[in-house]
């Protein structure tokens, strides 16, 4: 679930219609005359009599006519960002899970209200006395998603620079920029699923909130080499063996140890391997920080006098400070990659930045919202409770997304940080593999969206003519089984809107 697959061949009839639709594109010709399973199944409508629609709108209900799709709930939308106007649209209000194209509010919402020049700090907090921190060392976070163990560890650096041998108080994590629930909304619903993508959020995150196993193999028959990273959080039980040849049979069982992990390692990995990893997601992520630090602390020769712990209370002046990337940059994570952990961090810290902390990822569906209606793309059924779109707790519509599409564009004070962040048709992110003809390179800029019941794409197809871009929404739920399909015929799609661009004579 979140992984992106490969552009597969379209269902044949509508590769067929493809034909007769090109055709007519390369003559612009005139203009022909609640939950998803509530939404109705309605005859295709024209809405619009622009040259430009012909195709597109010959091209829609060639979609919407093709058997396979016929127990789908797809809501459509193609507009002309320039002047407003819809070419073609299908059950465009029809709500709809989005699945990862709730991000695309997420990253307008964090831009326009936080704007691409914010930071997010990370901070040491103590008093300093001679060669010692007198009491307490707080690591105190403010809702960065990118925080490393290289970066803790810059901060220990910057500690030894200062001329600190040793803290004679404990080491205490401040997480109260955030509230107390580390479960997004929606993810609840896989209690049980330990993989990365669902990882937890915390005011002090580190590694995405992920620990990662990275394994080295030795001479055959002896232990290969195993470490943990971050250092200070996993406590192991048995050992991976070094085996002549064959597979990798690596495994890892977690578990918790009050607040830290415990890991059952067992099976072998081949000698003929490299460094193999395996990553997952930290289920209490209070204090992976604070062990974290701790265990470097020791490693550079500093002296820790006490434990690890919750802080409650402020202690003393910064005294080693850790500033994130802008968030312009941290956006290509969310869009480009669909990273869920970045999105639900963005969008819990608006809470933070701008509602009133702690930060609640109820306030931040507040304030996407606000920008939401602002801007004028609200519409009836919108539900927004989660920054990933991750399980199945948002809806949204086609029309929608493409009047926040249409609103980011128009923002100069959003738009080139916004559009930085989609995935380039062919080369990057989640469409590196998708829209590589001459027609679609790098003129698609889109956000990708998979769920087993849902897939989405939303986003741009740049006019090479000069003109403003189309912008366009095609959502499909109830394609269980049919994702690879739905996600073709999008692609075939937005390669007509390629072409409609490319002989666009506005």
């Amino acid at each position: 679930m979140g992984r992106e697959g490969h552009r597969l061949a379209a269902p044949r009839a509508f590769a067929a219609t493809l034909l007769s639709v090109l055709a007519l594109t390369a003559r612009v010709a005139s203009p022909e005359t609640p939950a998803p399973s509530a939404a109705p199944t309605a005859p295709y409508a024209p809405p619009t009599s622009s040259p430009l629609a012909g195709p597109l709108q010959a091209a829609v209900r060639a979609l919407s006519n093709e058997h396979v799709f016929k127990d789908a709930v797809i809501s459509l939308e193609i507009a002309d960002v320039d002047t407003g106007q819809i070419l073609a649209s299908f059950h465009e209000h029809a709500a709809v899970n989005p699945a990862s194209n709730a991000k695309l509010y997420t990253a307008a919402a964090a831009l326009a209200t936080l704007h691409g020049d914010h930071h997010f700090e990370t901070v040491l907090l103590g008093t300093l006395k001679g060669s010692s921190v007198s009491g307490n060392l707080v690591l105190r976070g403010y809702g960065d998603p990118s925080l490393t163990t290289a970066d803790l560890f810059a901060l220990v650096q910057e500690l030894k620079g200062a001329g600190v041998r040793q803290i004679t108080g404990d080491v205490m994590v401040d997480q109260r920029f955030f509230d107390e629930e580390t479960t997004p909304p929606g993810f609840e619903q896989q209690p049980n699923e330990w993989a990365s993508f669902r990882a937890p959020v915390s005011a002090v995150a580190l590694n995405e909130n992920t620990v990662t196993l990275s394994v080295r193999p030795g001479e055959v028959g002896s232990n290969a080499q195993v470490r943990f990273d971050p250092p200070g959080f996993v406590d192991v039980e048995g050992d991976v063996k070094t085996s002549d040849s064959g597979a990798d049979t690596v495994g890892l069982e977690l578990s918790a140890n009050g607040r830290r992990l415990h890991a059952k390692l067992s099976g072998a990995v081949s000698r003929e391997s490299r460094i193999v990893r395996y990553t997952r997601r930290v289920d209490d992520p209070t204090l992976l920080a604070g062990y974290a630090l701790k265990a470097l602390l020791e490693e550079a020769q500093i002296k820790v006098g006490g434990e690890v712990k919750v802080a409650t209370g402020r202690e003393g002046a910064v005294i080693a400070r850790h500033e994130s990337a802008p968030l312009s940059a941290l956006l290509y994570s969310l869009g480009k990659q669909s990273d869920n952990f970045y999105a639900e961090m963005v969008f819990k810290s608006l809470g933070g930045e701008k509602k009133g902390r702690p930060a609640k990822s109820a306030s931040g569906a507040e304030l996407v919202q606000r920008w939401v209606d602002k801007v004028g793309a609200g519409d009836s059924g919108l539900v927004i409770k989660n920054g990933s779109g991750l399980f199945d707790s948002n809806r949204t519509t086609a029309a929608s997304v493409v009047a926040l599409l249409r609103a980011a564009w128009r923002d100069p004070t959003v738009q080139p940080e916004f559009v930085a962040q989609l995935s380039i048709g062919g080369v990057d992110g989640t469409l590196r593999h998708r829209f590589r003809s001459a027609r679609t390179h790098r003129l698609v800029r889109a956000k990708t969206g998979t769920l087993e019941d849902a897939a989405a794409l939303s986003g741009y197809v740049l006019s090479p003519s000069g003109h403003g871009p189309l912008a366009f929404s095609i959502l499909f739920n109830h394609v269980a089984g049919k994702v690879a399909a739905a996600r073709a015929a999008a692609d075939t799609l937005v390669d007509i809107m390629a072409r409609t661009a490319a002989t666009d004579s506005r």
